[in-house]
């Protein structure tokens, strides 16, 4: 028995806990994580400019796409010693974790970064740091790498202004991937110029050589503006109801109900998105179901033989809600849930009053959303028997009926369960043969998978294949949806490495993130990377999962070699089951995209574009990204 004793304990200090657990602080080190980082440090300006001494930020992204800097015209980080402990106000800033100026409210009003960890955490997990501050008539610098100091604080000389630049170089030892996007970094500073009036943000992308400045004095009604427009979904109404008010708790609200099936609400806190929600959010669907309720049955408008519910009156709903608070309560380090328990009380205090009002003094407005929201209702009566013969097959007690052509794993329950979606009796053939029976299950799919993009559920569960798949899930759809349910730990998309078969997977995965989201925000869904190519090289085999691949493959092995033998698989089903296993099935040796929404705006746009009725929005999505296309698989 090994031993257990004190010598056993480990105790991390300064920065250590960060570089060794950076998913507590950042959420990950994917793609997420790593633009958390920019995130954090643009946070801190931004909140020199909430409390009014900040007017401009610029973000640049350097030209090697993995480094950055981010500057402001604010008050500068303090440089002067600390009379406790003896160093640089900065350099305890940048390398003391719950160290900052935002504790006590004197120096912030309100802020985005109350915990005091943001600049430390991306000292912690940057390869290099450089601090550069203007400030009392002086310029000041410091050097950080590995999130230690490379030196003292330097007093560079006189300089005119004030304000912080950072520079950072995220650790390629901590993240596989080090290259920031930059349009989701534009995506996102974007946005806070929304958030935030009169704030000029700069970003400069050296690698394309472009420069945007983003200022909007309308803030979030030109938000929602975008918002609408970019989801093609007509406006109930023209003019949105607004709601600014500021009494301690600053409050800005602006939505229209539209004629989408979804609702989408874009939430905030000091700035922060709450992707997760809260309180915030609770608060104002609370207050405006209530208004909308009270105007209804104070008119009498309910309908006959229908009954209203919440979602009902939601639907549709798209909107913007931004809340500044002095201490904000959020869910962990990455601030994506808001949790202060008044603040839910305080919105729907404002919002039930302001909207019920608005709906009185709007009469003509009130009666299109009334008719909007009974339309909604009627709609999901109509489709209730269709969802319902769904729900009646899957998991909600008794005997399972499932599909007739799942293969089901022989597993009693789901840990390391897994089930693959393929296309095609004959890929769901060499599946099955190759496929790890205990845990793994194979349910085909026949022909090109509908389009489910801008349908309605009851359309949608009209679709032989897609019912036989939400019955294979065993998690429901729609408001019977219970991820609790879902049979399986892993749902694998899984087809062919051409054209066609991504195509089939682009389908499936518009289907899951409109119908069934939160199998992807709960990680559950995942794409297999089949190969395209098998290249022999005298006696070794490698598999290829595309074009550059196979180029790599030879170019590395195939020096002085025998010539090599490239065989390109037409699909799966060409695969011996043996093979497929080997490449594509087997947990040692295959590989699997996650599926991850870092941007559900960005998204959810993207979604619209490519899976949408409009060809003209296609169109100029393909055309804006031609450039980015060598070959062609056609």
């Amino acid at each position: 028995m090994p031993s257990y004793s004190a010598k056993d304990i480990t105790v991390l200090e300064g920065l250590d806990p960060v570089r060794k657990r950076p998913g507590m602080y950042i959420g990950g080190v994917g793609s997420a994580g790593l633009h958390h980082l920019v995130w954090e440090v643009v946070d801190n300006s931004v909140d020199e400019a909430m409390n009014g001494h900040a007017s401009q930020i610029h973000v640049t992204l350097h030209k090697d796409g993995q480094s950055v800097t981010v500057s402001d015209d604010g008050r500068g980080v303090p440089v002067d010693m600390h009379p406790l402990h003896k160093k640089p106000a900065l350099e305890i800033i940048f390398c003391t974790l719950h160290a900052g100026g935002k504790f006590e409210h004197d120096s912030y009003k309100t802020a985005g970064g109350l915990h005091g960890v943001g600049a430390s955490v991306v000292n912690a997990l940057s390869a290099q740091l450089v601090a550069t501050v203007k400030r009392d008539g002086f310029e000041h610098r410091m050097e950080f790498r590995g999130g230690t100091p490379v030196g003292k604080l330097q007093k560079l000389g006189k300089a005119r202004g004030s304000g912080t630049t950072v520079f950072f170089r995220p650790d390629p030892e901590i993240f596989p991937k080090t290259d920031f996007s930059a349009e989701l970094m534009r995506e996102r500073l974007e946005i806070a110029s929304y958030l935030h009036k009169g704030l000029s943000v700069t970003f400069i992308d050296e690698a394309q050589g472009t420069k945007a400045t983003f200022q909007h004095p309308e803030g979030i009604v030109e938000f929602l503006g975008r918002i609408v427009s970019e989801r093609g979904s007509r406006a109930v109404h023209e003019v949105p109801f607004t709601l600014f008010r500021d009494n301690g708790l600053r409050i800005e609200l602006a939505f229209q109900w539209t004629e989408s099936t979804d609702e989408t609400l874009k939430s905030y806190v000091n700035g922060i998105p709450t992707g997760s929600g809260g309180t915030h959010e609770f608060g104002f669907r609370s207050g405006m179901v209530k208004a909308v309720r009270n105007y209804i049955e104070t008119h009498n408008l309910t309908p006959r033989g229908v009954t209203l519910s919440a979602e009902d009156i939601r639907e549709g709903l798209t909107g913007v809600l931004s809340v500044f608070i002095s201490d904000p309560q959020f869910q962990g380090q990455t601030k994506d849930r808001l949790n202060n328990p008044e603040v839910q009380a305080a919105v729907d205090g404002a919002v039930r009053p302001s909207l019920e009002q608005w709906l009185n003094q709007n009469r003509s407005t009130a009666e299109q959303v009334v008719a909007r929201i009974i339309l909604a209702a009627r709609a999901r009566e109509a489709s209730r028997a269709a969802s319902q013969a769904v729900i009646r097959k899957t998991a909600t007690g008794g005997r399972m009926m499932l599909p007739g052509k799942l293969s089901d794993c022989s597993a009693s329950d789901r840990r390391n369960t897994e089930l693959f979606i393929v296309e095609g009796d004959s890929a769901g053939g060499s599946a099955k043969q190759g496929r790890d029976r205990n845990t793994q299950a194979v349910l085909p799919l026949r022909g090109k998978v509908l389009n489910t993009e801008g349908m309605s559920l009851g359309k949608v569960m009209e679709n032989k294949e897609l019912t036989d798949l939400v019955t294979a899930l065993g998690c429901g759809v729609g408001q019977n949806f219970e991820i609790g349910r879902l049979r399986y730990e892993r749902v694998v998309l899984l087809a062919d490495a051409d054209s066609d078969g991504h195509h089939i997977t682009t389908l499936l995965l518009t289907f899951f993130y409109r119908h069934l989201p939160e199998v992807i925000r709960q990680g559950k869904l995942f794409v297999a990377v089949p190969p395209l190519y098998r290249v022999d090289i005298g006696k070794e085999t490698f598999w290829a999962v595309d074009d550059a691949d196979k180029a790599r493959i030879v170019k590395d092995h195939a020096r002085g070699k025998s010539k090599p033998e490239i065989t390109r698989f037409k699909g799966l089903g060409e695969m011996m089951p043996k093979v497929l296993w080997e490449t594509t099935l087997n947990p040692k040796t295959r590989r699997l995209l996650k599926i991850e929404v870092a941007d559900v705006l960005a998204t959810d746009r993207v979604v619209s574009d490519l899976m949408g009725k409009d060809p003209q929005a296609r169109f100029h999505f393909i055309m804006d990204r031609a450039d980015q296309a060598d070959v062609l698989d056609v």
